[in-house]
């Protein structure tokens, strides 16, 4: 494995690592190529810039136009599919006999072709893809948005089959992990891939709340809405909400409430700070797709964590974190816990748990001990 190599093919650029998706797969990088496989990474660019950065991890790197044309709406296979179709991508992957990685179902248009036909095939799946766009079907209000949502969640669960083709699924959480063993037989965890190496988290007390994720998306809106409405507001506690990109429904949920700071588009560093200073985050979603990569920085970053059933649902982290569903429950939790200190059995305990599951340097030896075994 280590003599050869391994194509891996990523939907988007994936540095800089700060959206969900990419963070997976910007660490991913790093740590196989810390146990030296030589990577051939392959790019979709579409709004993200070629980099260096990423020449520091692969033998090499190739970049390919994302083909966004309308007509690829009335396409049957999924919209995030059909655009990524490239014929120089497959002429790149047939070059040699390495066994190629795709990055969710958006990558796999050629996993089918009889020119890889004897190729080891391996997709990393972060969600359950139909399953996430029927949730943002449900969640769109525009009709437009709503249409695709919908038209796009049923071709997904027709496209879906296609993982028969490929030798095995890495699926990111338990409840993804069992719907695809049961559906293929050829499931194995490996849990989202991070930056931390170390718990980060501070001792002591902090001033404040925080809810914090990417506020562009509908779903960390709707989330942040409904805590603005029905906890927050009924707080005597400063709250800061911060994100990418806030609505203007989301200001004006905020406007007239005294105790709540919106902060909107901070750099990494920014983010950390306010992440690390606070004593308490909260972290609610209304989906149990996938990994929520903001509960792993809140956890490695910050002292106490609120959060719902659904937000930690086939994370093995519920140990470590504080569990409230209802909005009295949550406000219950946030009076009991905004006065503790955060201490040095409470880190030990965290730093345990995340270790078990969440070593970025034992989940890529699990990939390559896999690897490995398709490839006898």
């Amino acid at each position: 494995m280590t003599k050869s190599g391994l194509h891996i093919i990523a939907f988007d650029i994936p540095y800089p690592a700060d959206y969900g998706g990419v963070i997976d797969i910007f660490y991913k990088l790093k740590s196989l190529h810390s146990l030296n496989i030589d990577i051939h990474l392959h790019c979709f660019k579409y709004g993200r810039d070629e980099t260096q950065e990423l020449n520091k991890y692969c033998k090499s790197v190739t970049y390919y136009d994302r083909k966004l044309n309308i007509l690829s709406l009335f396409s049957k296979k999924p919209f995030i599919v059909k655009t990524r179709k490239n014929k120089n991508l497959l002429e790149n992957l047939c070059k040699d006999n390495f066994p190629i990685l795709f990055e969710g179902l958006h990558t796999t248009y050629f996993i089918s072709d009889e020119r890889l036909k004897f190729r080891k095939k391996i997709v990393r799946m972060h969600n359950i893809e139909h399953d996430y766009y029927l949730n943002l079907f449900k969640q769109e209000n525009n009709l437009l948005n709503k249409l695709y949502f919908g038209l796009e969640s049923l071709k997904l669960k027709f496209y879906e089959k296609i993982l028969e083709k490929s030798d095995l699924i890495l699926s990111i959480s338990e409840k993804d992990d069992e719907y695809f063993e049961e559906k293929y037989q050829k499931s194995i965890l490996i849990p989202a891939f991070h930056e931390y190496s170390e718990l980060r988290s501070k001792f002591g007390k902090g001033k404040y709340i925080v809810y914090h994720g990417n506020l562009s998306v509908k779903e960390n809106e709707e989330a942040a809405i409904f805590l603005i409405n029905t906890v927050f507001s009924k707080l005597a506690v400063p709250v800061k909400i911060a994100g990418k990109k806030p609505s203007q429904k989301l200001e004006k949920a905020i406007k007239n409430v005294k105790n709540i700071e919106l902060i909107s588009d901070l750099s990494y560093e920014e983010m950390s700070e306010l992440i690390k200073n606070s004593q308490i985050s909260v972290l609610y979603t209304f989906q149990t797709t996938g990994l929520k990569l903001k509960l792993l920085s809140s956890l490695y970053e910050g002292r106490f964590c609120i959060c719902n059933d659904k937000m930690l649902f086939g994370t093995k982290l519920d140990k470590i974190c504080i569990v409230a569903n209802l909005s009295e429950s949550i406000i219950l939790q946030i009076n009991k816990y905004f006065h503790e200190e955060f201490n040095v059995i409470q880190k030990q305990e965290r730093q345990f748990v995340l270790e078990q599951n969440y070593s970025n340097k034992a989940n890529a030896k699990k990939i390559i001990d896999a690897l490995n075994k398709i490839l006898q």
